[in-house]
Order: structure tokens, then C-alpha cells, then sequence
């Protein structure tokens, strides 16, 4: 091949993977509609996040204290509360708050959790027994009991609040992809490139992470709804973000509980935009799910 025919062969080489790329994409919106629903949500979810500061009619903190809320109108589409400030806008400014934990916590929890895992699978022996037996104390926990004792010994906030559902989520990605790089490594090329002295960083990270990616993919989606829900389960119990730093959990918290009687919005607006932000993300995973595993691709 002469050097004239390297930059058409590249570029049909490109647009051979943009044509799959869309294909794949088609085929998902086609036969996946309940999983399109869930992007949408999160596509709305991320939109109001990034654009909070042009599309909130007010500031998550401006207001005048009432005494008593203010039911939805033309000015407060979802009414206020009794700080004055405008509910429909800290609900924007919320889903920050929701999404920064959420993909912060997923990311880093399955990152390390493959990362583990694909390591335990690999070396074997003495190796994965001492990871999986951390792993065994770890998910030997429920989520919430080890997120309520990560917070109890950091104490509240943003920062604490990922660092707690974070820990949960290592375990639970690491036996997946465990389970999953078992079954690589016993793979002919990985004996060719141990056989001909590849080093053992670069098998696992060139040969074997690629090959576990899409259970990897498939957990952290599945995640990222439990997430929302534990970081806003946190926030009520008071124990995680703290006030005034607007958070779905803070809003049923506080005056949601507080005016249940006399103004039902306020526990109403950040109730649905939570069951909306979770069931977008566990409809979006269920539905990549399907469609990265091979058993259920005909389905």
C-alpha cells in the first residue's frame, strides 16, 4: 500500500465505524423504545443541570422569608417555600446536587471495581483471595448501612456523601467483572502474549479490560439510579447534603415534612423528580443491558 492510499483507507476505516456506530444507535431507538424513554429523562435531567443558571427563573437562594408558602402561580410555577424561595428552581439547581453524586460516586465505585476485579481474575491464587474476601466484608453490608457509617465517621457533605455510596458500589462491580475476566484470561491470546513476555499491565489493561468493558458499562448505568436515590435517602435522613445547598433529599426533608398538610407541593415537586431521575437511569440501564449482552440481543 503506497502513503497516497493511507488517508483513503483511513478514512473509509472511519466511516465504516460511523456507519455501525448509527446503525447500532437505530437499532436501539427501534427495538429498545422503553430504554429511549429513560435517555430522554436523563438528556432533560443533565439539560436542566447545566443550564440551571439560564433556565431557573430565580437563584436556588433568593427569596424573602414568608412564614408560609406560597401555592404554584404564573410567577412560582410550583409555588414557594416558607423562605420564599421558588420551588421549580432549586428543583433545577437539585438535580446538580443529584447528578454530581451520582456519576461521581458510579464512576469512581466501578472504576475501582473493575480495576479489582480484573485483577483478582487474572493473578489468581492468594491474589484474588485476599480481594475477594475484602469484597465478601464489604457486600456482606447493605448499601445504605455502609453509606450511614461512612458519613457517621466523615460527617455530611457533598464530598462525603460520594465517598459513601462510592464504597458500596466497588464490591458489586468487582464480582461482575470478576466473573466475566475468568472466563477472558483462559483465552488463547492471552497465553500467546504471556508466552512471547507482554507484561502483566499492559495483558490486563490492552487485552482483558476491553473484553469486560460492556459488563462494566452495564453496572455503572444500573448504579447511577441507586446513586440518586441513596444520596437523596441520605439528604432526608440529614446526613447527607446539607442546607442551604439545594438537594432533592433537603426538600422532602425540611419544610416538605414540615407543610405536608398545607402545602403538599413542596414533598410533591422533589418526590417526582427523584422517582423520574431513578426510574430514567434503571429503564436506560435495563434496556443497554439487553443490548450488550449477547443471551439477550435476540430478545
Amino acid at each position: 500500500m503506497t502513503a497516497a492510499e493511507d488517508p483513503a483507507r483511513l478514512r473509509y476505516l472511519e466511516e465504516t465505524r460511523l456507519r455501525r456506530a448509527r446503525s447500532a444507535v437505530l437499532d436501539f431507538i427501534r427495538r429498545r423504545p422503553l430504554g429511549v424513554a429513560g435517555a430522554v429523562v436523563i438528556v432533560v435531567m443533565v439539560f436542566a443541570a447545566v443550564f440551571a443558571d439560564v433556565v431557573a427563573p430565580y437563584g436556588p437562594q433568593e427569596g424573602t422569608f414568608s412564614g408560609l408558602p406560597e401555592p404554584p402561580s404564573l410567577q412560582h410555577l410550583l409555588g414557594t417555600d416558607a423562605f420564599g424561595r421558588d420551588v421549580f428552581s432549586r428543583l433545577l439547581y437539585g438535580s446538580r446536587t443529584a447528578l454530581l453524586v451520582g456519576f461521581s460516586s458510579s464512576l469512581v465505585g466501578s472504576t475501582l471495581g473493575l480495576i479489582l476485579g480484573v485483577v483478582g481474575s487474572y493473578f489468581g491464587g492468594k491474589t484474588d483471595e485476599i480481594i475477594e474476601r475484602f469484597m465478601d466484608v464489604l457486600i456482606s453490608f447493605p448499601l445504605v448501612v455502609i453509606a450511614i457509617a461512612v458519613i457517621a465517621a466523615l460527617g455530611p457533605g457533598t464530598t462525603n456523601v460520594i465517598a459513601a455510596i462510592t464504597l458500596p458500589v466497588i464490591p458489586r462491580v468487582a464480582r461482575v467483572v470478576r466473573s466475566s475476566g475468568l472466563a477472558v484470561v483462559r483465552m488463547p491470546y492471552i497465553e500467546a502474549a504471556r508466552s512471547v513476555g507482554v507484561r502483566a499491565p499492559r495483558i490486563m489493561f490492552r487485552h482483558m479490560v476491553p473484553n469486560v468493558f460492556a459488563p462494566y458499562l452495564i453496572m455503572l448505568t444500573a448504579f447511577l439510579g441507586q446513586a440518586v436515590l441513596l444520596e437523596a435517602t441520605l439528604s432526608y435522613l440529614g446526613l447527607g447534603v446539607v442546607e442551604p445547598e439545594p438537594a432533592w433529599g433537603n426538600m422532602l426533608r425540611g419544610q416538605g415534612m414540615q407543610f405536608l398538610d398545607q402545602a403538599p407541593w413542596l414533598a410533591i415537586a422533589p418526590g417526582v423528580a427523584i422517582s423520574l431521575a431513578v426510574f430514567g437511569f434503571n429503564l436506560f440501564g435495563d434496556s443497554l443491558r439487553d443490548a450488550l449482552d449477547p443471551r439477550l440481543r435476540a430478545a
